[in-house]
């Protein structure tokens, strides 16, 4: 019988500020620092993308108006369909009554315009435009209509796991049951900026004027932008159900933030309450690694295996968000595993997880990693194991990670 039961151990030791490891008081800081901070969004998401940490949730869950930031899922599929030759940049589109009707933020285009697809991704991402956000979602819809590209997207945003986005057109347009979340829109912006990298550097064009045709609309709404902070996109949005809101990202040194806001009062407002949030988040919490790729950090009993033990080692550097503040001491870590491992195991397998308890932040797990192979054991190892059960010997050892 595999006598193989979840281990966990805990070991701690007190260390300085600049040394490997800086744990102590952690929970303590990161209570204090998020619960000095209160934002003044009805709801609002913030995310290091760096450390996969949410630093700050507020009705995140909650399917909200999104006004124009869902164009950024049109914007997504837009991508897609560029990436795998459905549209090409080049190809001009036509506009339909129905895209022309659309009142509000718009390009002014009419019936008679081919429009670049070049042109109407600009023309959302910078001027927001209603009109060429429906003329790209035409063009994509598998009936040629923007309640068929709706659909598309419902449906595309259930499988990238936006759990509580439904859309019924392609901007925004105050329209019932048309919603998204905080956190989704997070998560979109994520995948954005990953899965795009060839196309999110449009969404730091602070200008775009086409075809002289709409002075009033050439200017990009983001009021991060220019403020030399590192902010780099992504869309504001606003209506009257919906309010002022904002998902923006801005980048520092290796750290990059994402904040989606929504319902302030004003556009002066969001602009005041978007920057603060990017302040804050940069200046309150530091990057740090807590461990070199290829460093050992515990040792694990092997069952049934060709090999007894098996160092437990960090697959690559292992970083955390830690407040800024500089107190000295150090915190109890905690690894997770099933003791004994059973063989066989892989050279480079996931087999434990460094897990740090973090009060209102989300705990921090680390994956570990075996640093050898180890094959399934003969006679010798079978024998071996059933003598050390019947003899009792095998025990939990708690044993030090520095």
């Amino acid at each position: 019988m595999n006598p193989n039961r979840t281990r966990r151990f805990r070991a701690s030791r007190r260390v300085a500020l600049s040394m490997l490891l800086v744990l102590a008081m952690l929970p303590l800081l990161a209570q204090s620092a998020l619960a000095a901070f209160e934002t003044q969004a009805k709801a609002a998401y913030v995310y290091d993308m760096a450390t996969g940490t949410v630093l700050l949730e507020k009705n995140a869950d909650e399917p909200l108006p999104p006004a124009s930031m869902s164009k950024l899922m049109t914007l997504y599929m837009a991508f897609e369909a560029l990436e795998d030759g459905r549209l090409q940049l080049d190809e001009r589109l036509p506009v339909s009554e129905h895209a022309m009707s659309y009142r509000g933020s718009t390009m002014f285009l009419n019936t008679a315009d081919r429009v670049k697809v070049e042109d109407l991704l600009r023309g959302i991402i910078v001027l927001s435009g209603n009109d060429a956000t429906v003329v790209i979602a035409e063009a994509l819809s598998p009936d040629g209509t923007e309640a068929g590209f709706a659909r598309m997207m419902t449906e595309r945003a259930k499988e990238m796991g936006l759990a509580n986005s439904h859309f019924t057109n392609s901007n925004g347009w105050p329209q019932a049951g048309h919603r998204m979340s905080m956190r989704d829109l997070g998560i979109l912006a994520e995948r954005i900026i990953r899965d795009f990298p060839t196309f999110y550097p449009m969404f730091a064009e602070r200008e775009f004027l086409f075809d002289g045709r709409a002075p009033q609309n050439v200017r990009n709404r983001n009021p991060l932008l220019g403020l030399g902070i590192g902010a780099d996109g992504l869309k504001t949005g606003h209506t009257q159900e919906a309010g002022y809101g904002l998902v923006g990202s801005a980048k520092q040194g290796d750290r990059r933030i994402i904040l989606v806001i929504s319902g302030l009062p004003s556009q002066k407002a969001r602009a005041e309450e978007a920057e603060r949030i990017i302040n804050w988040a940069f200046r309150q919490f530091v990057e740090k690694t807590v461990a070199k790729e290829g460093s050992k950090l515990a040792d694990a009993d092997v069952w049934m295996g060709d090999a007894t033990r098996i160092n437990l080692v960090a697959p690559e550097d292992l970083n955390i968000l830690l407040p800024a503040r500089k107190l000295k001491g150090g915190i109890d870590a905690v690894i997770e595993y099933r003791s004994p491992l059973e063989a066989p195991i892989a050279e480079g397998q996931k087999v434990a997880e460094l897990v740090i308890e973090r009060k209102d932040l989300p705990p921090a797990r680390l994956a570990l990693v075996s640093d050898r192979e180890v094959a399934r054991g003969g006679l010798v190892a079978r024998l071996r194991a059933a003598s050390s059960v019947l003899a009792g010997k095998l025990v939990e050892k708690a044993r030090s990670l520095f």
